[in-house]
């Protein structure tokens, strides 16, 4: 079986090979077989965990190279009446230690986190609107990320304040 040995960024000029779709998860990790989509099983074996992005490539040990694709993902696109709301939304989102994506755009900014129906009824409770949407999902790392997971440990300093860090 053939090893990535390292991601490059960004995409270089080359042809590469074959591709991988890979969704969120399996664009973040350190160690995983994945299939490319000519039926190849690749082994990633790497140091520590790398964030791959669509567009990137990874190198084989044979030289060779491989596309990587962001594969669509089942996401809740979140916007609000003003900035002053998606910010708010935002907290709420982040003390939930939600993976989220911030996408500006024409009209303002907007919000990507995974489709979750108890969460789109928090945020239409705060005056969110959401769009169920297909698309590629890359979020934000976070300040204690890394090497681009979300694996981190901290005190908020609150008594009682325990949670699982994904």
């Amino acid at each position: 079986m053939r090893r990535i040995i390292a991601v490059e960024h960004p995409f270089p000029t080359e042809t590469p090979a074959d591709s991988l779709l890979l969704d969120f998860d399996h664009r973040n990790r350190r160690r995983l077989v994945l299939t490319t989509q000519a039926g190849e099983s690749l082994l990633l074996d790497m140091p520590r965990a790398v964030h791959m992005r669509g567009g990137d490539v990874a190198r084989l040990d044979d030289g060779s190279a491989i596309a990587i694709e962001a594969a669509d993902e089942a996401l809740l696109e979140i916007m609000a009446m003003d900035g002053a709301a998606l910010v708010r939304i935002a907290w709420h989102l982040g003390n939930r230690h939600l993976p989220t994506q911030f996408v500006a755009g024409d009209g303002g900014g907007r919000i990507r986190i995974r489709k979750d129906h108890v969460i789109r009824a928090m945020v239409e409770g705060l005056g969110g609107r959401c769009t169920d949407i297909a698309a590629p999902f890359d979020p934000e790392g976070g300040a204690y990320a890394g090497a681009g997971l979300h694996d981190h440990s901290h005190d908020h300093g609150t008594p009682g304040h325990h949670h699982a860090h994904h």
